[in-house]
């Protein structure tokens, strides 16, 4: 296996470099003005641990894979096209309303306890450029009113007078008879033909978006051309800068959906939250590999601070109507939940309580934490463990990152300090209390509101800042079991490598399984087969046009089904890809049955009511092999010596710590260090604190244990 798979987060680029049976890990600072120079970088202090060039490697690996931020980075910027929206006439309002309350939606959870106060989002299509056109599909699909040739061209150039450069064509009830949106489609493109100068990006809302809901599908389909422009010529210059330096293969991209696949099968749309994504589907991997069913993921970068989990009942959470900046779509990502709580998350004094707050403002890469010395004037959390002895001011990152502490000192002392009558040391201690503080209650939240105690799982801390913080925010769960898996510092690059070719395809449709009016079961089949037949064909299309060979194919049918007119929806892995007889009608009702249960509790179902299906889903995968993270080297029960001691502080605790600080690599499987400890890696750092034992295990993994 010979793979190059990267990440991009909003502060580091992260490389993991599998080379037959050698794995490479790697960072670099992200180069926001272009990703391409921070992949390339980090890509070359890989290749320089290996002993090969950059070409070398490119030149022989069976793939790139990549976790892009283009998408997020646009949004943030506002710098996508100007985008021309057609709609059905009388359906023009849909998008500037927001259902009447989408102004609430990508705001925190205090700003919505306040609505009428809230600002609605800069739109991205404003209002002169939306327009209606004259067709009507009725919610069977059965044409209304048909497409009017000349009105359509007539909105079309009003539009392209206006300055669009994509458009957007989200007509009613496409999703159920996506003919209307077609011959849309092939009026713009007789207008203007695809090969002559001035073509101009058209989307179409079904082929982004599968389910019914007019707002969210339309919003994914406008979200789609808005990230187009920025994703296509990024990844066009990061395909020439890898063609340059000797790759000849397609480059694979990480979707949201916990897959991949080439750039000429991926929609704008997929990327976003791409790289988080792939280190929640590495965590999977490590669950059935370390046989820890029950694991929490969590992913401390430089910006964000990101949950998963992994249950032992095989449950895989997705968010079908996920929140992107500040517009729901409706297109599958894996659910996540994302905390402002990074390494470069911004610390400041809130008068109004009186309390020290963290983020979720960050400093980034550009400036960065104050301690870089790249212009950032705030105190962020590195900042904090620099003050507070976690970090080694002469060998931070491997030595590639000049840090000064005096900077971080100055800024804890001026904007953290002197505000809340605070010493320099108390002052770092609040800081780390508070983000420490942050991620245990947003860990809880996520496990609680799912049914689970979170008592009954492990902690997988992974990201650069992971290991810093993982003993203090264990303890305030009162979970006494941390795992730290192998290359942590670029887990989210190595899932990227880790990951299947996949595809998702669904479609809405209304399906009574049981009607309790009647008191009788589906007896025609032809809907559901025919439908799971289109999306399973849109499925192996997608994979054989990345050179996929049918035998490798592999299907997987998933029902979104609910009792009557209830709202609680659950999503079922359905054991039949078609039906055949009553039988297997009664199979999905007890499958739907079991899984509500262990949803809402024994005794919740009600089939009374009826059970229906609402959207057929079709994950169309190829399995590629996978990486080995139980490789084990010689054990041994010696102890391993201290290379330096240095004074810690830590929050509980008032007087400074003598603390042991060992290398990495000295610490080997089977060894045991009590805290308060610091073990340093070339990217990363495991705080060890008091009452806490780290223990080395498989392929550099580590245990911590409290006592």
């Amino acid at each position: 296996m010979r793979r190059v798979s990267v990440d991009i987060g909003g502060t580091f680029t992260d490389c993991f470099l599998a080379y037959d049976s050698r794995y490479v890990e790697a960072k670099a600072l992200t180069t926001h003005h272009n990703l391409a120079a921070g992949f390339m970088e980090a890509l070359g202090k890989a290749c320089e641990e290996l002993g090969e060039s950059v070409q070398t490697v490119l030149a022989n690996v069976d793939a790139v894979r990549y976790g892009t931020t283009l998408g997020t980075n646009s949004l943030i910027q506002r710098n996508g096209p100007r985008v021309g929206l057609l709609t059905t006439a009388g359906f023009e309002s849909s998008v500037p309303l927001m259902r009447a309350r989408g102004y609430g939606d990508g705001l925190s959870d205090a700003e919505q306890t306040d609505l009428p106060g809230a600002d609605r989002p800069v739109p991205l299509v404003p209002i002169p450029m939306i327009v209606g056109i004259r067709e009507r599909m009725d919610y069977k699909g059965v044409s209304a009113l048909a497409v009017d040739d000349e009105d359509v061209r007539s909105q079309v150039r009003r539009l392209v007078d206006q300055g669009a450069q994509a458009f957007v064509v989200a007509l009613t009830n496409a999703v159920v008879n996506p003919a209307h949106e077609i011959e849309v489609e092939r009026i713009i493109l007789s207008e203007y033909p695809t090969h002559v100068l001035g073509a101009i990006p058209i989307v179409l809302s079904h082929r982004v978006a599968g389910r019914k809901a007019e707002y969210s599908r339309t919003m994914s389909a406008v979200l789609d051309a808005y990230l187009h422009d920025q994703m296509y010529h990024g990844m066009s210059t990061l395909e020439i800068v890898l063609r340059q330096n000797g790759y000849k293969r397609p480059m694979l991209l990480v979707h949201n959906t916990s897959g991949m696949a080439q750039l000429n099968s991926t929609h704008a749309l997929q990327t976003i939250h791409s790289g988080p994504v792939a280190g929640l589907e590495a965590s999977n991997y490590l669950s059935a590999q370390f046989k820890e069913p029950n694991i929490i993921a969590t992913d401390m970068g430089g910006t964000s601070f990101d949950i998963g989990l992994v249950t032992a009942d095989g449950v895989k959470f997705y968010d079908f109507n996920p929140v992107i900046d500040r517009w729901l779509v409706s297109t599958p990502m894996t659910y996540l939940h994302t905390l402002g709580a990074g390494g470069g998350s911004i610390a400041r004094y809130d008068r109004l309580w009186d309390a020290v707050e963290v983020g979720p403002a960050s400093a980034g890469s550009d400036p960065g934490p104050a301690c870089y010395g790249r212009g950032g004037k705030l105190p962020t959390t590195t900042d904090a463990n620099l003050v507070l002895g976690y970090l080694d001011e002469q060998n931070y990152a491997g030595g590639t990152i000049k840090i000064n502490k005096r900077r971080a000192e100055r800024a804890i002392d001026e904007h953290i300090c002197k505000p809340a009558g605070l010493s320099l040391i108390d002052g770092a201690k609040a800081i780390k209390r508070k983000v420490d503080a942050n991620m245990a209650n947003a860990i809880f939240k996520e496990v609680a509101v799912k049914g689970y105690n979170p008592k009954n799982f492990v902690i997988l801390s992974y990201g650069g800042g992971g290991p810093i913080h993982a003993c203090g925010y264990a303890s305030r769960l009162g979970i006494n079991r941390v795992l730290i898996p192998p290359f942590s510092s670029v887990f989210s690059a190595l899932g990227a490598g880790n990951m299947d070719g996949l595809h998702i395809h669904e479609k809405s449709l209304y399906l009574m399984l049981y009607d309790a009016t009647r008191r009788t079961m589906l007896e025609d089949f032809t809907v559901f087969n025919e439908t799971v037949a289109e999306l399973e064909q849109r499925g192996r299309e997608d994979l054989a046009r990345q050179d996929v060979k049918p035998e490798q194919i592999k299907i997987r049918v998933e029902l979104d089904m609910r009792y009557g007119n209830q709202l609680a929806q659950i999503g079922v892995t359905s054991p039949l890809s078609r039906l055949a007889s009553m039988q297997d009608v009664i199979t999905l009702l007890d499958r739907f049955s079991v899984n509500y249960a262990q949803r809402f509790g024994e005794g919740s179902q009600a089939p009374e009511a009826g059970v229906r299906i609402n959207v057929i889903r079709v994950v169309s995968y190829v399995e590629h092999e996978r990486l080995d993270l139980r490789q084990s080297t010689q054990r041994t029960d010696e102890k391993p010596k201290p290379t330096s001691q240095r004074q810690c502080w830590f929050p509980e605790i008032s007087e400074a710590l003598m603390t042991d600080v060992y290398d990495y690599q000295a610490v080997r499987e089977g060894m045991t260090v009590a805290g308060p400890a610091l073990i340093e890696t070339p990217r990363t750092t495991y705080l060890v604190e008091p009452g806490w034992t780290l223990t080395m295990g498989l392929s550099g993994s580590a245990w911590l244990v409290k006592a």
